[in-house]
């Protein structure tokens, strides 16, 4: 499978990823968070690039770069404002540890990185 199957295969998975997390938002399943909802839509944005026929174009990385630092912004400053309730002793996972924001943040971070360092490294292969 050619480096450009991945990179659609990755950007579609990434895009379903937002699709079904703004869904959980608007069905009122989780908090409205602006955090939360500036990282979705910033990893959708970011799949949406890379499953487009021109990924490698300058302005396609410009932007990828552009939205994907925004979006690194913002989740490494939710990430902090938790990190220092861990050190002040007030960080409280609770029952459902899996959805709380400090872990789901760094998983943002782990997926925004990811998907920009597969946009800026792709490179047109011939058919």
């Amino acid at each position: 499978m050619g480096n450009k199957n991945w990179l659609k295969i990755i950007g579609v998975i990434t895009i379903v990823i937002s699709i079904v997390t703004w869904t959980m938002d608007w069905l009122e399943w989780v908090y409205p968070c602006p955090y939360c909802r500036t990282q979705r839509t910033v990893i959708g944005l970011l799949g949406l690039i890379m499953i487009l026929p021109h990924a490698q174009h300058w302005i396609s990385r410009w932007i990828s770069l552009s939205a994907g630092t925004l979006g690194l912004v913002v989740a490494a400053n939710q990430n902090f404002a938790h990190l220092k309730k861990v050190y002040t002793g007030d960080l409280e996972l609770g029952d459902s540890w899996y959805m709380h924001p400090f872990l789901l943040s760094g998983a943002a971070i782990f997926i925004m990185v990811g998907q920009l360092m597969l946009i800026s490294s792709y490179k047109q292969q011939p058919e």
